[in-house]
C-alpha cells in the first residue's frame, strides 16, 4: 500500500510523544528505545526530526528529551476544541458573579484532572487565578478528589488501586459521594477550592470549581458558594444530557 511507510512514520512519531508523562517528563535515548522497542539508530533519526518540528526539545548537560513548546501550542489547541469548554463557559460566566470568586473547568487527562478553562474573578482585592494546561494534585486538590470519587474503575484503574489502598483517602471518597462536591483540605497556601462533578449521561467529564482564598470561603460564604456550585453542575450537567 503506497500509503504504508507514511502511517507507520506517523504512529512511530506519536509513539515517542506518547512516552513522555507527568511522572517521566524527561527521558533518555536508551529509555525511549527500551520503552518504544526500537533500535537506537531509528530512535535518534525520529528524535532529530521531532526535535526540528520542536516537538522534542534535548538537554546536552543531562542527555534528556523533554517534550519541545510547540507542544503547548497543540495542547492549547486541543484545550479549545473540547465540547465541553464551549457548554460550560456561560456557567462558569454566570458562576463567577454568583460566588464573586474565580471559577476553573478541569478534565481527566489520563493520569490527573487538567485545568482547560480558567475564569479570574476581577472585582475584590485578591485576584486568584491558575494557569490553563496546568495538572492537579490527585489527592490534595478538590478536583482530585472529585475524580477520584466519580471516574469508574475500568476507565482508570490506578486511581481505583489507589482508593482501595489507603482508608484516608476511602473516607474522603465517600464524603464526596455523599456531599456532592469535594473540597481541598488542607488548603494549599491559603487557597480554598471547593470542587463538584459535571457529567454526560451518567459518566463524569469534567470538575468545576469555585476557587477563593481561605478567609473569603469560611463558614457561612462557603456554605454558600457550594451551594451554587451544585446548582450550576447539575444545570451544566442536564445540558451535556
Amino acid at each position: 500500500m503506497p500509503d504504508g511507510p507514511a502511517i507507520q512514520t506517523v504512529q512511530r512519531a506519536a509513539a515517542m510523544l506518547s512516552a513522555f508523562s507527568v511522572d517521566r517528563p524527561r527521558l533518555s535515548l536508551a529509555e525511549i528505545t527500551a520503552e518504544l522497542r526500537m533500535s537506537k539508530a531509528t530512535a535518534h533519526r525520529y528524535a532529530r526530526a521531532l526535535r526540528a518540528a520542536n516537538l522534542l526539545r534535548y538537554d546536552p548537560a543531562s542527555g534528556k528529551y523533554t517534550l519541545g513548546p510547540r507542544i503547548l501550542a497543540l495542547e492549547a489547541a486541543a484545550r479549545a476544541g473540547l465540547p465541553i469548554v464551549t457548554a460550560a463557559e456561560p456557567y462558569l460566566e454566570r458562576l463567577t458573579r454568583e460566588t464573586d470568586q474565580t471559577t476553573v473547568l478541569s478534565v481527566w487527562n489520563g493520569d490527573a484532572p487538567s485545568v482547560v478553562r480558567c475564569l479570574d474573578n476581577t472585582t475584590g482585592d485578591v485576584r486568584l487565578s491558575v494557569r490553563t494546561g496546568s495538572q492537579l494534585d490527585l489527592t490534595r486538590s478538590a478536583q482530585g478528589r472529585v475524580f477520584c470519587a466519580f471516574l469508574p474503575a475500568v476507565e482508570a484503574p490506578a486511581v481505583a488501586r489507589r482508593v482501595k489502598a489507603s482508608a484516608d483517602l476511602r473516607r474522603i471518597v465517600d464524603e464526596v459521594r455523599r456531599r456532592g462536591y469535594a473540597v481541598n483540605i488542607p488548603e494549599d497556601n491559603g487557597v480554598r477550592v471547593i470542587a463538584a462533578p459535571v457529567f454526560e449521561r451518567s459518566q463524569i467529564v469534567a470538575a468545576i470549581a469555585v476557587m477563593g482564598t481561605a478567609t473569603a470561603l469560611a463558614g457561612e460564604a462557603e456554605d454558600a458558594a457550594a451551594a451554587a456550585l451544585t446548582r450550576t453542575a447539575v444545570a451544566l450537567s442536564k445540558t451535556l444530557g
